[in-house]
């Protein structure tokens, strides 16, 4: 037996095939519509409340999402990205070359509608159509399941069908939109100003992390994509400008789960004369503003939780969340043994063979204390091996002036008080590529000489933040995938298409 999918795309070529034999262009170049469909709908809702009674004619436009024939008279539903309007269409209302319009019409076919508003004996708000106009002949039905497509591999990887068969999809990316120029407003109202670095570097520095590696042909190189902007940021910095921000694309070689894509998008911001205290007020307060903007409250529903963005937020040390969770304190003298830490970490059933020991305090902080932070909280006070661009705290060198945002179980932010002494941070990344040999650690910031030579003509005391945008969006949407929040997540590779449902 044929494919049902394949059998209708037959027909629809069909279609298209008689269309064009009659004269008429299936894709036009062009179309001028006078209203979008929420336009024309406020339209008659003003012209009806002025009681005023002359019909307002308009042309409108968009994607056939239902057609319902009654004799001589059809419907048709139409929606664009702002709302969907019936038609009301009698092929004697048509000029005689425009029949054949209707006759070969589909759901999903673009089409171009002028006539008058009025209202039907149902109350809804219709067009009667005078003249059609074909815009895109659809080959392919759209999903059955109109109402709400549900098939996960064919949501994600074909995203235009989810768009156009779940509304709620698209107010999730509306969302994102907003959330984005809400953020850039704070920033700029700040005095910041957001610039862009390379997405492609012969040094991938900057963050704990895997990169991609490419090789670029004319300079027989090999380039890696950017884990970080943090290194370019700064240097930015050296260079006078006090206040910067970017928003953009970090390329991680990680695994994908709930919480992780290989890409995803960050802002990442520093400010000269200012250290992570100054950096978790300006948090607070931009996430308390944001969600004020986008959802008009600061409290987000998640999940089976309500998560207030107020200001002030929590401040708990990093020593304390692990103590307090997990009964091991990574202060303790003893702990200079790194076998020592490692042998209490196995005791409670962590494996923890060949980790070195930044991966073993984030083995503490990711099982133990990360998953049950539900509320806006700041963890402070980070191990210095945790954190090799970071500024240590005076009183207390084994720690460093580190903050991590988490929220719904989650991470969302991450930021220092930067090491602006070039002689430490070589230290740093010395000690960094020790690790990566004596661990097999590929997930360790890198040395980069001329990120260090930038530091040495001398950077201000400096405030720096990374946010997670795409955590962010799940936080204020109430998902609990990442996927949900990027358009076009990767996912593991076919060799075909999965059928639209």
């Amino acid at each position: 037996m044929a494919d049902r999918g394949e059998e209708l795309y037959r027909q629809r070529l069909s279609k298209l095939d008689r269309l064009r034999a009659q004269g008429i262009d299936p894709y036009p170049p062009r179309f001028h519509r006078t209203h979008t469909v929420e336009e024309a709908l406020a339209l008659f809702t003003r012209t009806e409340a002025s009681g005023r009674t002359s019909r307002r004619r308009v042309t409108v436009a968009g994607r056939v999402v239902g057609l319902r024939g009654m004799g001589k008279a059809s419907f048709a539903d139409i929606r664009d990205g702002t709302g969907k309007i019936q038609l009301y269409i009698r092929s004697g209302d048509l000029p005689p070359d425009q029949a054949a319009v209707l006759r070969e019409l589909d759901t999903g076919d673009t089409l171009g509608a002028r006539g008058t508003l009025f209202k039907t004996r149902t109350g809804e708000i219709t067009v009667r159509a005078e003249s059609l106009t074909l815009l895109a002949k659809s080959l392919r039905p759209l999903p059955e399941k109109w109402h709400g497509l549900t098939n996960i591999e064919t949501r994600f990887r074909q995203r235009y069908l989810d768009l156009l068969s779940n509304e709620g999809v698209r107010r999730i990316f509306t969302a994102r939109s907003k959330m984005i120029s809400s953020m850039r407003r704070f920033m700029d109202s700040r005095g910041f100003v957001e610039v862009e670095t390379p997405m492609l570097l012969p040094i991938a520095a900057g963050a704990m992390a895997r990169p991609f590696v490419t090789h670029h042909q004319a300079l027989d190189r090999d380039l890696y994509m950017r884990i970080a902007t943090e290194l370019h940021l700064k240097r930015l910095i050296v260079g006078g400008m006090d206040k910067v921000y970017e928003i953009g694309r970090i390329f991680r070689n990680e695994g994908i789960d709930t919480k992780h894509n290989p890409e995803f998008t960050t802002m990442e911001s520093y400010e000269a004369y200012a250290d992570y205290n100054d950096v978790m007020a300006m948090v607070e307060e931009m996430m308390a503003f944001i969600a004020q903007e986008v959802m008009e409250t600061r409290v987000a529903s998640y999940g089976k939780h309500a998560i207030d963005f107020t200001p002030p937020w929590p401040r708990v040390t990093v020593r304390d969340a692990i103590r307090d969770k997990s009964g091991i304190d990574i202060g303790d003298p003893r702990y200079s043994d790194i076998e020592a830490l490692r042998a209490d970490i196995a005791g409670t059933g962590l494996k923890v063979a060949g980790l070195s020991p930044a991966q073993l305090f984030d083995k503490l902080l990711s099982n133990f204390v990360e998953p049950t932070i539900i509320q806006p909280t700041f963890l402070i006070d980070h191990p210095v091996e945790m954190s090799p661009l970071a500024k240590r705290k005076v009183d207390d060198p084994r720690y460093v002036e580190r903050f991590e945002g988490f929220a719904g179980g989650m991470e969302i932010a991450n930021a220092f008080t930067e090491l602006n002494d070039p002689v430490d941070q070589r230290l740093r990344f010395e000690e960094q590529e020790r690790f990566r040999l004596e661990y097999g650690d590929e997930e360790v910031d890198r040395l980069d000489e001329d990120y260090l030579l930038a530091m040495e003509y001398g950077m201000p005391p400096t405030g720096g933040l990374g946010l997670g945008i795409d955590r962010l969006v799940m936080l204020l949407t109430n998902q609990q995938s990442i996927r949900e929040v990027i358009l076009f997540p990767q996912l593991r590779s076919i060799e075909k298409l999965p059928p639209a449902e």
